[in-house]
């Protein structure tokens, strides 16, 4: 499909398009970089070339790429004991609580069945605008990562969701469990980029993109040796909520790759868990929140190494979003 537009007014490619067609910024910014658009009969790929009136501007919306369908027996086998849970469902939007062992995309590394490979299961599928077969996610967690995500079912939700990701009236709260208590609530705004040392890792580069996060103290540890914390993003970088609490001496437990040195041997992944979703319903424009309870695990060592009747009032949706209220 090919869609055609004349310049009415000099303006940069990707606003005059994202004023054309509806997209998120970062769907049209695939389309020209992959060049898709042409200028004038000549095909482009710089997102902020300068447009003059009266020029042409053809898209072309390619095909969708096809991943090949893995085999039925593998993925419910690989699947099995990764429960992922329906939080919400309607016919635009999906809401999950992914467990902490499963990855969300697929990638040369991944051996194992995805969050995508559940969603085909299902036959959830879409959003084919820059050409990539994508099945509605709209954003992701880290496979050590539990908590809620958002499913896009449609074209037209998932360019909503995807806008709200960008203007940031769609996020999320995470919980952590992590080995030494703040001292204070804290903002943080430091750059991430890839470890120049370790291509597993990422941190805090003078060259990265810009990053920031901001923690708050929910309650300490019977021996104080502990604290569950809450996390806000204002930017959604790579590994970001784990890099920021190292560069602070603070480490989530069981997160071994960023400094974690604990005792706790019976720690088999990470304590960080996406505990709290806000969005606009991308049709019915209703104010949504969606709560993704807390895994087994990190529940029991809670329950095991806490006061859990304080810790219950503590993580009440409403005391979360309260506890960042003064953060901007």
């Amino acid at each position: 499909m090919d869609k055609n537009f004349i310049v009415q007014e000099a303006n940069r490619l990707d606003k005059f398009l994202a004023s054309q067609i509806d997209a998120s910024r970062n769907q049209i910014e695939q389309l020209i970089k992959k060049e898709f658009v042409q200028v004038d009969g000549k095909t482009v790929s710089k997102t902020g070339l300068k447009l003059k009136v009266d020029q042409k501007v053809d898209v072309h919306f390619p095909e969708t790429e096809l991943n090949p369908v893995k085999d039925e027996t593998f993925v419910k086998e690989s699947l099995e004991g990764k429960d992922v849970k329906v939080i919400y469902e309607d016919e635009h939007i999906l809401v999950v609580n992914k467990p902490y062992n499963l990855t969300v995309h697929d990638a040369p590394s991944v051996k194992d069945a995805t969050l995508v490979d559940w969603l085909k299961l299902k036959n959830i599928s879409l959003s084919t605008i820059s050409g990539e077969e994508r099945h509605g996610i709209v954003h992701r967690l880290d496979k050590g990562t539990s908590g809620v995500m958002v499913v896009a079912k449609t074209n037209e939700a998932h360019v909503g969701l995807s806008k709200q990701l960008e203007d940031k009236s769609m996020g999320r709260y995470y919980l952590a469990i992590i080995d030494l208590p703040l001292k204070d609530n804290v903002v943080m705004e430091k750059p991430i980029a890839r470890n120049p040392n370790n291509r597993l890792k990422m941190s805090i580069e003078l060259n990265g993109k810009n990053a920031k996060s901001a923690f708050a103290k929910i309650q300490q540890s019977n021996n104080e040796k502990y604290e569950l914390i809450a996390a806000k993003l204002f930017t959604g970088r790579t590994h970001q909520i784990r890099v920021h609490l190292a560069s602070i001496n603070r480490h989530i437990l069981g997160d071994n790759l960023y400094g974690f040195k604990g005792d706790l041997n019976k720690i088999n992944r990470f304590y960080l868990h996406a505990y709290n979703l806000y969005l606009i319903h991308p049709i019915t424009k209703k104010q949504m929140n969606f709560k993704a309870d807390l895994p087994n695990d990190m529940n029991d060592f809670l329950n095991n190494n806490f006061q859990t009747e304080i810790i219950n009032d503590n993580i009440d949706e409403n005391n979360i979003i309260n506890s960042f209220s003064s953060f901007t």
